[in-house]
């Protein structure tokens, strides 16, 4: 069962290469091959977290070398999770793009499955050169997703998401070269063991090297002051783009719980809990920022960008604990943040074809048609996103706040993160009534080009778009309804994480001969 772990990786590759070589030209055949490839990565994650679910972790060795000399992917509770929620999403924004999207620009689902292969090898690898290997495979990837389409401003936007993810990748080659060179071994497993051992005159650089590490996580998860290329890209890509995008603030997230919780955790000597001073503060900064993004939005696109913002704050303030009932809270909330984001931008997206010149521009339009449904998904996702109940946000933040009580300062951040949720709950309260109620006579169904870029036009309301969103609302529903099962699974993870010894064993006995982890 342990060959399994490589399919997430292998089947998105093969897909690609598929789309590329054979059907370049046939935009149907390539829908059928993506959505159903998609279809069956999903059900591969599906037999993947049921495999986990025992809690032992399981290591899959390339070319059958032993770690830490060879490739390893390891697999356990909380790269299930991740391959579940990458895979769902991929499903759905697949599906929408399905609607028209795709014709505006040529190998949409080829990018798509490329990303879908960085994004889960992220989640896979087992030491921190293929990690970088796979970043860049999802890089790339979305490069071409910014892009997709074409036109000036995502030309602009393009260039500086492009610019500073370079920048970003230098910086972790940095840092892979330091650690690699003061400890002899980029296998996570291996540095665990090794980096409480390193001499006091190669603390500093192997200081340097996790330090690199993390500038480069905190920039792809948006964390102050490397946040600020989020709200301008994700504005101006396409909506399946940008709801596909939703994932990837998720594998920065993912890094820092992975790298500064297994090599340089508590129990990492000097360097024990590096990034924990630094983590929380950042994080109430983003919040702080992400809310007050969200109360001076003048257009919807921007106000979900915002909020993307503001969520990654949440999230990294129960990542920034580094304890079981932080990562619990953590886990729950970036599930219910990744649905609830996805289906905003593609909802915003439906809401702007509708509404003639005005696009979603935060200012009196003539009313829309079927405003009673879209009014009714606008306010489901806005409940959600602020975290108010009966939805997932409200569980999620709940979480966090209890995981918080006794951490230090906790009155600063309780005080945080509800004020900030005033402001957000403002802030989609004046959106809302002014996209739905502020209007008069109703304008044609074909009216508006989308987000007001001419090449992005679509005509209509199709069903798709509406049936993919409800499916993001429903599964943010059934968060919550299945709360306590779904919390239970979560701390599950937490506890093993928090048991690195069994991650070690999983993935260097075999190369002792004291396991059976091989391939």
């Amino acid at each position: 069962m342990n060959n399994w772990i490589v399919l997430p990786t292998v089947l998105p590759a093969m897909t690609a290469a598929l789309l590329i070589l054979a059907l370049p030209h046939h935009l149907k055949h390539q829908r059928v091959v993506s959505v159903g490839s998609t279809l069956l990565t999903l059900a591969l994650a599906i037999g993947l977290l049921v495999l986990a679910g025992d809690g032992q972790p399981r290591a899959y060795f390339l070319g059958n070398w032993p770690a830490p000399f060879g490739i390893v992917l390891v697999l356990d509770r909380l790269s299930a999770i991740m391959l579940l929620l990458t895979a769902a999403l991929a499903l759905m924004v697949a599906v929408y793009a399905c609607a028209g999207w795709d014709k505006r620009g040529r190998h949409f689902h080829a990018l798509l499955q490329f990303q879908i292969l960085g994004v889960n090898g992220a989640f896979l690898t087992g030491d921190l050169f293929n990690l970088f290997v796979f970043f860049e495979v999802m890089l790339i990837a979305s490069y071409g997703l910014m892009l997709h389409g074409g036109g000036a401003p995502r030309l602009k936007a393009g260039f500086h998401y492009v610019a500073i993810n370079l920048i970003a990748s230098t910086l972790f080659l940095f840092g892979v070269g330091l650690i690699y060179a003061i400890t002899g071994t980029l296998n996570m497993a291996d540095l665990a063991g090794k980096v409480a051992a390193v001499s006091a005159g190669d603390q500093a650089l192997l200081k340097t090297g996790a330090m690199l590490l993390f500038a480069v996580f905190a920039t792809k998860a948006a964390l102050v002051p490397l946040h600020w290329w989020l709200p301008s890209a994700y504005a101006a890509t396409s909506a399946p783009a940008a709801a596909m995008f939703m994932i990837m603030t998720k594998v920065g997230a993912y890094a820092i719980i992975r790298v500064y919780g297994l090599i340089f955790g508590a129990e990492a000597g000097p360097l024990g809990a590096i990034a924990a001073p630094i983590v929380i503060p950042a994080a109430l900064v983003t919040l702080i920022v992400g809310a007050v993004g969200v109360l001076a939005s003048r257009n919807l696109r921007d106000l979900v960008c915002f909020s993307v913002v503001a969520s990654m704050g949440n999230l990294l303030i129960a990542v920034g604990l580094f304890d079981g009932p932080g990562t619990t809270a953590a886990l729950s909330y970036l599930v219910h943040s990744t649905l609830t984001g996805a289906a905003l931008f593609l909802l915003v997206d439906v809401i702007a074809q509708r509404r003639g010149p005005q696009l979603d521009r935060l200012e009196p339009a003539p009313a829309i048609g079927n405003e009673t449904l879209l009014g009714a998904m606008f306010f489901l996702a806005a409940i959600a996103m602020v975290g108010m109940p009966p939805l997932s946000g409200f569980i999620g933040k709940l979480l966090i706040l209890d995981a918080t009580r006794g951490a230090p300062h906790a009155s600063l951040i309780w005080t945080t993160i509800l004020g900030a949720s005033l402001l957000m709950m403002i802030g989609y309260a004046r959106a809302g009534s002014m996209i739905f109620w502020n209007n008069t006579e109703p304008v044609p169904s074909s009216g508006g080009a989308a987000l007001g870029r001419a090449p992005d036009r679509l005509t209509g309301i199709t069903l798709v778009p509406i049936l993919v969103i409800a499916v993001l609302l429903a599964a943010t529903a059934a968060l919550s309804l299945g709360a306590g099962p779904f919390t239970g699974a979560f701390a599950a993870t937490s506890e093993q994480l928090l048991d690195k010894a069994g991650y070690v064993r999983a993935v260097l006995a075999p190369a002792a001969g004291t396991g059976t982890g091989g391939n």
